[in-house]
Formats: C-alpha cells, sequence, structure tokens
C-alpha cells in the first residue's frame, strides 16, 4: 500500500472518529461533556471543538493524498474507491449529524447526498464506456466551501460570531449552490456519452 492510499485510509480513520465523538450521548454513560461561555453569550460545547479539530485534519488528507498521488505517479483504482468512500463518510456522516442536532437545514445534506449519488452515478455509466469524467473546478469549489463550512460550523462559527456574520452558513449555502450547478455541468459534460448505443 502506497503513501496515498496509507493517508486515505487514515482519513476513513479520522472520520469514524468525528462521527463517534459527535453522535455518542456521552452523558448517557455518566461522561460529562464540558461546556463554556464565549463573550457572554455563546455556549460552547467542547465535543464539538475536538471534533471540528479531528475534521480539519481529516478534509487537509483528502487535498494531501491526491496531491501526493498525482505528482508522484501513484494513482490505484483502490486510491480512487476508498478516497470517494473517506470523502463520503466523512462530509456527508457529519452533515447528517449536524442537521440531526439542529444546527443546519435538513435540506443540506439532503442536497449534497442527491447530488453526489447522481454524479457518481454518471461517472460509474461513463466509466462503463471507458471515458473518465474528471473533476470539476466547480466541484472542488463546492467541496473546499463545504469543509471551511463545516469547520467554522463545528467552532460555532468563532470569531465570526462575535461580529455577527453567518460565514458558516454562507460558505455552507454557497457550497449547496455549487454542488448543484457542478451536478448539471457533469450531466451535460456526459449526456451524450450516456444516452450513446
Amino acid at each position: 500500500m502506497n503513501l496515498p492510499n496509507k493517508i486515505t485510509i487514515s482519513r476513513i480513520i479520522l472520520s469514524i472518529i468525528t462521527l463517534i465523538l459527535l453522535v455518542i450521548p456521552w452523558y448517557q454513560f455518566g461522561i460529562p461533556t464540558k461546556t463554556f461561555v464565549i463573550a457572554g453569550k455563546i455556549v460552547v460545547n467542547v465535543k464539538y471543538l475536538i471534533a471540528g479539530f479531528f475534521f480539519i485534519i481529516a478534509s487537509v488528507t483528502d487535498f494531501l493524498d491526491g496531491y501526493l498521488a498525482r505528482s508522484r505517479n501513484m494513482v490505484t483504482d483502490f486510491g480512487k474507491v476508498m478516497d470517494a468512500i473517506a470523502d463520503k463518510i466523512l462530509v456527508n456522516g457529519v452533515l447528517i449529524i449536524l442537521a440531526c442536532q439542529g444546527f443546519i437545514s435538513v435540506l443540506v445534506p439532503l442536497i449534497i447526498i442527491t447530488r453526489d449519488t447522481f454524479v457518481d452515478s454518471i461517472k460509474m455509466a461513463s466509466g462503463n464506456k471507458g471515458k473518465v469524467v474528471a473533476a470539476s473546478y466547480l466541484g472542488k469549489a463546492k467541496t473546499m466551501c463545504m469543509m471551511i463550512g463545516v469547520s467554522l460550523m463545528l467552532f460555532y462559527n468563532l470569531p465570526f460570531e462575535l461580529i455577527g456574520i453567518p460565514v458558516a452558513d454562507i460558505l455552507i449555502i454557497v457550497a449547496c449552490i455549487l454542488s448543484v450547478v457542478s451536478g448539471c455541468q457533469y450531466y451535460y459534460n456526459a449526456k451524450d456519452l450516456i444516452f450513446s448505443k
């Protein structure tokens, strides 16, 4: 297993740790979660900060493994598959939890997961006909906005929350818009191939 693939596997592990931190009701096991107040109005739960820390590290590995694989000619089929799985576990998993816990609208994971399923289907259909559909710049911009937005959300939109600017919400909304637009772009670029006999 080469270095990029090892980094991808580490992202899956970090993603699972992040989800566990967020989803387990620690108080039911007698484990209190520390909270404190910032500026007299923002109640911060430490578990979200810890999860945010792991989320950021996992997000960085998403760009690192791809860069190393391409720059060192280490791209493998295993890496492509596991990279996609790691991304879904990390981003979609955290989005679902944040929606369930009231941090974001349930429409956000619904849009992102629907789009990802749609695009993955297009890539699969194209791959069956021998054509690789490369990631678009809009898709990459979507991923960047989403990862930064979710990171900020896990850190309670600090420091922007102190001045009343919802940067986390804005980035996540922009990511949803880019998600839909890039999904349409994938379809437009591949429709002739998909529907060809």
